[in-house]
């Protein structure tokens, strides 16, 4: 059922209530990754093609914990909406409203005990891999700063974890407006520190590559603790903030843990499709890692788009279905890919059009070092301005299944669109084809598009299934 075009512009108008504030902090988000970017690049072609490797491995640990408190959002919104749903009804004594805060209190602690573990275990993880990536083709002077930059970031992967663990709780509640300006903030101080511990200004350590990492982490201990004193500043939401993880409810753990490892593995599937492919390109060498590293990062600047869409379609589902909407759940879908379409045709006429443009604050299209890398780039601007339809398109796939609680078909269809499809088709073009880098981000393009249809399909099954039960007659 596609909606009529009244009908596309009020649900439009109410998805940007909330898409359009996590929009624009995804926005502002991506500008930390982006302003690295540029800094490691104009350090030097192998600073860029190491610290990119880098950025890939804790983006794929991070990815994932963020995977694992994401239905955090999911849960506040469904008891916020019970609790709504209630309000005409007598409530002696607040009861029933001190239930529904103590409801969600539990969440949140439940959250910050789960993004702690993830945290630690991460910062683990992400060291070991640095140890190992000598055996996957890198070159030695690539792999060696890489490990370096590593040692920087694994500490912020803890306090990353705390701000999506609040910013959940936040979006849950329909309240992300601070989100907006503790990010934009946390940009101009991440270049700041950046440029500081890069050539060692203001008396701090000249650290180079390094540096990037040490501000990085910084940045997210810094927008932890601006989040976490905004929302306690909040009326609405400050009686229910707790960060004592001590008295965290193992039940609701339990139950976080058993939505959020689906959400994780899906999120950890598509990272680790983009990680592999990095590792895949990166043994054709430097330049070629250096471009896919630009071009990357263009497809990560362009996918926050969909990750707000998907978040809000995802708390407005659950919002829909708990109040017992279904046909509202449908047209959530329809009215978010259309917006999606819309500013991803904008984008790809930028992109085919000024190519030099797009790539010039990472490459340099004048410098005979990066001459090669240009080149390359350039060439994976035609895919990707075909391959963010269908990121964008999957990405909302999983925050609608998300909304209906269904966390586990994602993980089985990411299996399916990226590592039984995707990836072979990237190891066929990009080495039995030989069309190397090209081949691989073409690889990239089927997976996505196979997963995008796929998790679309699985939606509008399960609004189908969850009709059928609607409209089925009661048994006396």
């Amino acid at each position: 059922m596609q909606p009529k075009p009244t009908a596309l512009l009020r649900d439009s108008r109410a998805l940007a209530v909330l898409a359009v504030p996590l929009i624009l902090t995804q926005l502002a988000q991506v500008a930390l990754t982006t302003t690295d970017t540029v800094m490691m690049g104009l350090l030097s072609t192998t600073d860029l093609a190491a610290g990119g490797l880098a950025v890939v491995i804790f983006n794929q640990l991070r990815t994932m914990g963020v995977g694992l408190v994401t239905s955090v959002g999911n849960q506040i919104a469904a008891a916020s909406a019970h609790a709504q749903s209630t309000e005409n009804e007598p409530d002696r004594d607040g009861a029933k409203r001190y239930a529904a805060e103590e409801q969600v209190r539990g969440i949140v602690r439940a959250s910050l005990a789960l993004a702690t573990l993830a945290g630690v275990v991460g910062s683990i993880l992400m060291l070991l891999i640095g140890q190992c990536l000598t055996w996957l083709g890198q070159e030695a002077d690539v792999v060696n700063r890489a490990q370096t930059m590593l040692l920087a970031l694994a500490p912020g992967l803890i306090p990353c974890l705390w701000f999506q663990a609040i910013r959940q709780f936040t979006v849950g509640m329909r309240s992300p407006q601070a989100l907006l300006q503790i990010t934009i903030a946390s940009v101009a101080v991440n270049a700041g520190l950046n440029w500081a511990l890069i050539h060692g200004t203001w008396g701090l350590p000249e650290l180079g590559l390094p540096g990037i990492g040490v501000a990085t982490t910084l940045v997210y201990l810094l927008s932890f603790l601006a989040l976490y004193l905004s929302a306690k500043k909040d009326p609405v939401l400050a009686p229910m903030l707790s960060l004592n993880i001590t008295k965290a409810d193992r039940a609701v753990v339990r139950r976080l843990i058993g939505l959020g490892v689906p959400i994780a593995a899906t999120y950890g599937s598509e990272a680790g499709f983009f990680s592999v492919t990095a590792l895949m390109v990166g043994s054709f060498g430097g330049a070629a890692l250096a471009a896919h590293t630009a071009v990357n990062q263009l497809v990560y600047i362009v996918f926050q788009i969909a990750v707000g869409l998907s978040h809000a379609a995802s708390i407005n589902v659950s919002r829909e279905l708990a109040l017992g909407r279904i046909e509202v759940a449908q047209r959530i879908k329809n009215t978010a890919l259309a917006c999606a379409a819309t500013v991803m045709a904008t984008v790809a006429v930028l992109y085919l059009t000024l190519p030099h443009l797009v790539l010039r604050p990472f490459l340099d299209p004048n410098a005979a070092a990066d001459e090669k890398a240009v080149h390359i780039a350039a060439q994976l601007l035609f895919v990707i301005a075909v391959l963010q339809f269908f990121d964008c398109a999957q990405n909302i796939g999983v925050g609608l299944l998300r909304g209906l609680d269904d966390t586990r078909s994602g993980f089985r269809i990411t299996l399916i669109g990226y590592w039984l499809v995707g990836l072979p088709t990237a190891c066929l073009l990009g080495y039995a084809v030989r069309l190397h880098t090209l081949g691989i981000w073409l690889g990239l393009l089927t997976g996505l598009a196979t997963t995008a249809v796929l998790l679309l399909r699985r939606y509008a099954a399960g609004l189908s299934t969850l009709t059928s039960k609607k409209e089925a007659p009661v048994a006396r």
